[in-house]
C-alpha cells in the first residue's frame, strides 16, 4: 500500500508539474500585437512563407496573438502574422470571436510556420506570400499577389469552410461541410461575417459565381 501511495503521489507531482510547466509557457504569451522576434522571422524564411520580392518587407509584418475558443469548449491563444496596418481591427475582429465562442480548431503560430507545421492545411491561417488562385472553373493563371501576400488576409477553419472551385473540393474531409444550409461548429455563421464586415473586411463566400472561398476573409474581399 505505501508502495502504491507512492507512486500516486509521484504520478499527482508530474500532472502537477507538467500543468504548471504548460501553464508558465501559456502565461508568457499576451493578447496583443507585436513584431516578429528573431526566430520567428527565420522560421517564416525556413518554411517559404516569405522571400525577397514578396509585396511587403518582413518589417511591415507583425504578430497578433488573440484568445480563441477551440473545439474542445477550452480557451486557447493563437498567433498569426498580418500586416501592421490592420493587426489592431483584426485584433478587435477575433475579440468578438472568441465573446461568440466562435470555435477555431488550430491557431499555434508553429502549425503554420514552425519546425513541424500541421500538415492538415486545417489550420487558421493569414500571411503567406504567393500568388492568387486562379479559379479551376477558368483554369490559368492570374498573376497578381493574393492578399495574403500582403498580409490581409484571414483563413478560418478551411476544413469546415472549404474552398470550392465549380461546385467542387480537393479536400475530401470538407465535402459534407459545401452543403452550407446544414450548419455546424466552425462554420461561418452571418456574426462572424458581421464581425469581420465592421472593419470593412470581405468574405470569399460572397463571390459570384460557383467558385467559393467560405474560409477567406480580406481587406477587399478577394
Amino acid at each position: 500500500m505505501k508502495g502504491i501511495a507512492i507512486l500516486a503521489l509521484s504520478a499527482v507531482l508530474a500532472v502537477t508539474a507538467g500543468t504548471s510547466h504548460a501553464a508558465t509557457r501559456h502565461a508568457s504569451l499576451q493578447a496583443g500585437v507585436a513584431r516578429l522576434t528573431h526566430t520567428q522571422s527565420r522560421e517564416i524564411r525556413a518554411a517559404g512563407e516569405w522571400h525577397r520580392g514578396c509585396p511587403v518587407w518582413m518589417s511591415e509584418l507583425r504578430v497578433l496573438t488573440y484568445r480563441y475558443y477551440g473545439f474542445d469548449h477550452g480557451a486557447h491563444l493563437g498567433q498569426i502574422v498580418v500586416n501592421m496596418s490592420v493587426a489592431h481591427p483584426l485584433a478587435d475582429v477575433f475579440a468578438k470571436l472568441y465573446r461568440l465562442r466562435f470555435p477555431i480548431r488550430d491557431g499555434a503560430f508553429a502549425s503554420t510556420y514552425g519546425p513541424h507545421p500541421d500538415q492538415s492545411g486545417d489550420v487558421t491561417a493569414s500571411f503567406e506570400c504567393r500568388n492568387a488562385a486562379a479559379s479551376p472553373c477558368s483554369g490559368g493563371r492570374t498573376h497578381h499577389w493574393s492578399m495574403h501576400a500582403f498580409g490581409e488576409a484571414v483563413d478560418l477553419d478551411p476544413r469546415e469552410n472549404p474552398y470550392v472551385g465549380c461546385g467542387m473540393t480537393r479536400d475530401k474531409t470538407a465535402i459534407s461541410y459545401m452543403k452550407r444550409s446544414h450548419h455546424r461548429p466552425g462554420m461561418v455563421t452571418p456574426a462572424v461575417r458581421s464581425a469581420f464586415a465592421s472593419i470593412g473586411w470581405g468574405w470569399g463566400g460572397s463571390w459570384f459565381g460557383s467558385t467559393k472561398d467560405y474560409m477567406h476573409f480580406s481587406t477587399n474581399g478577394h
